[in-house]
């Protein structure tokens, strides 16, 4: 079992940054791809960014590519979001999800087993 949780959520004004966190518990974290979605209110959940399991790949959503940035550092057991430039329509609850088993990332929330609670980010005009 993975428990994954987030922080580092908040408001901000347009332009500026924050840094996502994501935690997991257990011993495998290097073993499995994670991601990043959001769900903005009104919206259905999407793909934000993904990173394999070594953290050699990663892809990005054309909406955040060139903003955002995600790292994950295995012996600490986090994986980040680094996200800057933000934009008001990035306003949305950034959620973090793990992919068990698999190396490569996915664009599709179905292929993720566990998921954080999510944390708010606000972007203001």
């Amino acid at each position: 079992q993975v428990q994954l949780v987030e922080s580092g959520g908040g408001l901000v004004q347009a332009g500026g940054s924050l840094r996502l966190s994501c935690t997991a518990s257990g011993r495998t974290f290097g073993s499995y791809a994670m991601g990043w979605f959001r769900q903005a209110p009104g919206k259905e959940r999407e793909f934000v960014v993904g990173i394999n399991r070594s953290g050699a790949y990663t892809g990005y959503a054309d909406s955040v590519k060139g903003r955002f940035t995600i790292s994950r550092d295995i012996p600490k057991k986090t994986m980040y979001l680094q996200m800057n430039s933000l934009k008001p329509e990035d306003t949305a609850v950034y959620y973090c999800a793990a992919s068990a088993g698999a190396i490569y990332y996915s664009h599709s929330e179905t292929s993720y087993n566990y998921w954080g609670q999510g944390t708010q980010v606000t972007v203001s005009s």
